[in-house]
């Protein structure tokens, strides 16, 4: 295979001569171009990678991940950049990289074969293919050597490249085992289910598994590693204000407040890291990914909206305004993720030592700084301490009271101090999906903060998506340099139009109906009807499921169905709201249809485990009833209250 020497390309050793650039050289996504210079021969997925290991009767090593990924950069620099291992991978293997950002669709498909095999998934992903693209062998981060009851890197080579050598037709007929396995395990169920004429039954039953895996002591769900999980949260909420369910509301409320004290809130600049290593939500991992914000900013103005907590509008405020100060391109759209690593570390960025506090701010001031933000001398992580305002003993999440104006002095020269250090590595793809949630995310808590500055700032990214992101009429999945590539898939319709929803609804608030070059919210309405019904006619199937890559995508080796909530809402579920508002909205009854036989095609999956899908709870909360088309879809909705949530009942929506 060619490779391109670069002036100025070094293999990261001060002095070495230049590396040789890989075909990954000519992509545009960031995660690609850091492995350009690896002396792996990388190619990007398509047909020229596919060909070549048909023609040269190779196995693939697929190797997904994305450019904040911590562990993503410790295998780069173990394995992919370590001349021997790179030798044995060309000579053994066709080596393909792909960022799941930008493929979603390859990254979903093999992660769910990872699982089946190992048990696990994560990233990286690295899977061994056949010619054909069918798994045989994967796993996620691999170290170098073996340890930790795990197998290295190179052995794990040596073992595949071995039995591909000497049990050809063992693997391929394996191979072909897994692939039949995925169809029945991808493939939404055709039949659908028997689904319950009132579903009422079906939501309190998933509230109920919540109370279940809630975490009495610190909030959230589960022990560690501990997830925000926004969609968890935006259930209870809704749930509670449909039933008056106080335990419900109690649960969502101290695990947002226990999630703003902890350490996976970002005290100076705003913002959530990715989640909680432990289960205090005291050690996060660092990166800081745009869906998150989103996600969480909702969760918080919902709470805001519910409980009118000063706090809780606080958080979205930091939230919001780091998103726009940090995470926005000048012309609007919102870039996608910053990295957990800085000067090498993870977390070096954030951690404080209690000495730079005290030197900065001056003993009086640093103590109390530190004494409010659990800063000791030894530290809380790795000898430094992570910000925090929790009470560790588990008896609150929080301190009650807002920060004095003398602790807010000294954390806005700390938030200066920290900008003069090295920023982590900012990923600046523009991923379709991320956009619409949070666009939404922007126009909801304008609306319910009555804050028309972030209104605008939503209304803005959207003429950026709408300039950049489609092409031909068609959706696309990222844009980045003036460039936009990769047909969009469908969360990114889904997310899109949901956003389109939320700008229509804030637009009908008192002050917020002089944006700068917004049209009138219908307008707005208007797209999120069509973006609708093009959901249908790119991604609905015969069942009335919704297929998560389009009719014109490229083929691959079993149907992809996004179906279960994971960091964002699946695509299912945000289809479904998608459907559901903006049919009572336009009154458009065969959008609700639609919605309707989304959720009745999938019965057999959500039925048996309704909190992996609690978003679509949360959606099904706008009507927990399936409308009759020529009836319940038909009537005009009613003007909710003020105090009512996005997608929560209206009065008639009861059925």
């Amino acid at each position: 295979m060619s490779m391109t020497i670069l002036p100025g390309a070094h293999d990261g050793s001060g002095g070495a001569p230049p590396r040789a650039a890989n075909r990954l050289i000519h992509e545009r996504s960031p995660y690609l171009l850091q492995h350009a210079h690896n002396p792996v021969d990388w190619l990007p997925w398509g047909s020229e990678a596919l060909e070549q290991a048909r023609r040269e009767e190779k196995p693939i090593f697929l190797s997904i991940g994305y450019s904040t990924c911590h562990w993503c950069h410790v295998m780069e620099r173990e394995s992919f950049e370590n001349e021997q291992t790179a030798r044995f991978l060309n000579e053994h293997f066709v080596s393909i990289k792909v960022d799941r950002e930008e493929r979603p669709d390859l990254d979903h498909l093999y992660m769910s074969a990872v699982q089946a095999m190992a048990g696990q998934g994560g990233w990286p992903l690295n899977v061994f293919l056949t010619p054909d693209r069918e798994p045989f062998f994967g796993g996620t981060y691999f170290p170098p050597e073996d340890r930790w009851g795990r197998p290295g890197f190179r052995t794990v080579l040596e073992d595949v490249a071995a039995l591909w050598k000497q049990r050809c037709g063992r693997v391929t007929e394996s191979a072909g085992q897994v692939t039949t396995f995925l169809h029945t395990q991808i493939e939404a169920a055709p039949r659908g289910a028997p689904w319950p004429d009132d579903p009422r039954p079906l939501l309190t039953r998933g509230a109920e598994e919540l109370k279940g895996v809630y975490d009495a002591r610190y909030g959230g769900f589960g022990h560690a590693p501990k997830f925000p999980t926004p969609h968890h949260v935006r259930f209870l909420l809704r749930h509670a204000q449909t039933t008056g369910d106080t335990e419900a509301l109690a649960m969502a409320v101290r695990t947002l407040d226990a999630m703003a004290a902890g350490g996976i809130h970002d005290h100076l600049g705003g913002g959530f890291h990715r989640y909680a290593t432990d289960s205090v939500w005291l050690v996060p991992h660092f990166e800081k990914m745009l869906y998150d914000q989103a996600g969480l900013a909702q969760a918080y103005t919902d709470a805001w909206q519910v409980t009118q907590d000063p706090r809780h509008a606080a958080v979205v405020r930091g939230i919001l305004d780091y998103v726009l100060r940090d995470l926005t391109h000048p012309e609007g759209g919102f870039y996608s993720a910053e990295d957990a690593d800085s000067e090498g570390e993870e977390g070096t960025f954030y951690v404080w030592r209690h000495g730079e506090i005290i030197a900065l701010l001056g003993p009086a001031a640093g103590e109390d700084f530190c004494q409010a933000f659990g800063v000791a001398p030894g530290g809380n992580w790795e000898g430094r301490s992570i910000l925090h305002r929790l009470r560790l003993d588990g008896t609150a999440p929080a301190d009650a009271e807002p920060l004095t104006p003398a602790l807010e002095q000294s954390r806005k020269r700390l938030l200066e101090a920290r900008n003069q250090r090295p920023r982590p590595h900012r990923d600046e793809k523009i991923i379709a999906a991320w956009n619409g949630h949070m666009i939404a995310a922007l126009a909801q808590a304008g609306r319910a903060l009555a804050e028309s500055r972030y209104v605008e700032a939503a209304a803005r990214a959207m003429r950026f998506a709408e300039q950049n992101l489609w092409l031909g009429g068609r959706l696309t999945r990222h844009w980045r340099d003036g460039q936009s590539t990769a047909r969009g898939y469908l969360d990114d319709y889904a997310f899109m139009g949901l956003a389109y929803i939320a700008l229509h609804e804030a637009l009908h608030e008192a002050g917020h109906k002089a944006i700068p070059e917004a049209p009138p919210s219908n307008g707005y309405l208007a797209q999120a009807v069509e973006i609708g019904r093009t959901i249908g006619r790119l991604f609905g199937q015969p069942s009335g499921a919704l297929a998560y890559t389009g009719r014109d995508a490229e083929a691959l080796i079993a149907p992809i169905f996004d179906i279960r909530d994971g960091a964002l809402p699946s695509s299912l579920s945000a289809a479904v709201m998608l459907l559901l508002q903006a049919g009572h909205l336009a009154q458009e009854p065969e959008l609700i249809a639609a919605a309707n036989a989304a959720v009745r095609a999938n019965g057999e999956h959500i039925l048996p485990s309704p909190t992996a899908h609690s978003a679509l709870l949360a959606a099904l909360t706008a009507a927990p009833r399936p409308p009759t088309p020529a009836g319940a879809a038909s009537r005009r909705a009613r003007p909710r209250s003020r105090s009512a949530l996005p997608g929560s009942p209206r009065p008639g929506d009861m059925g």
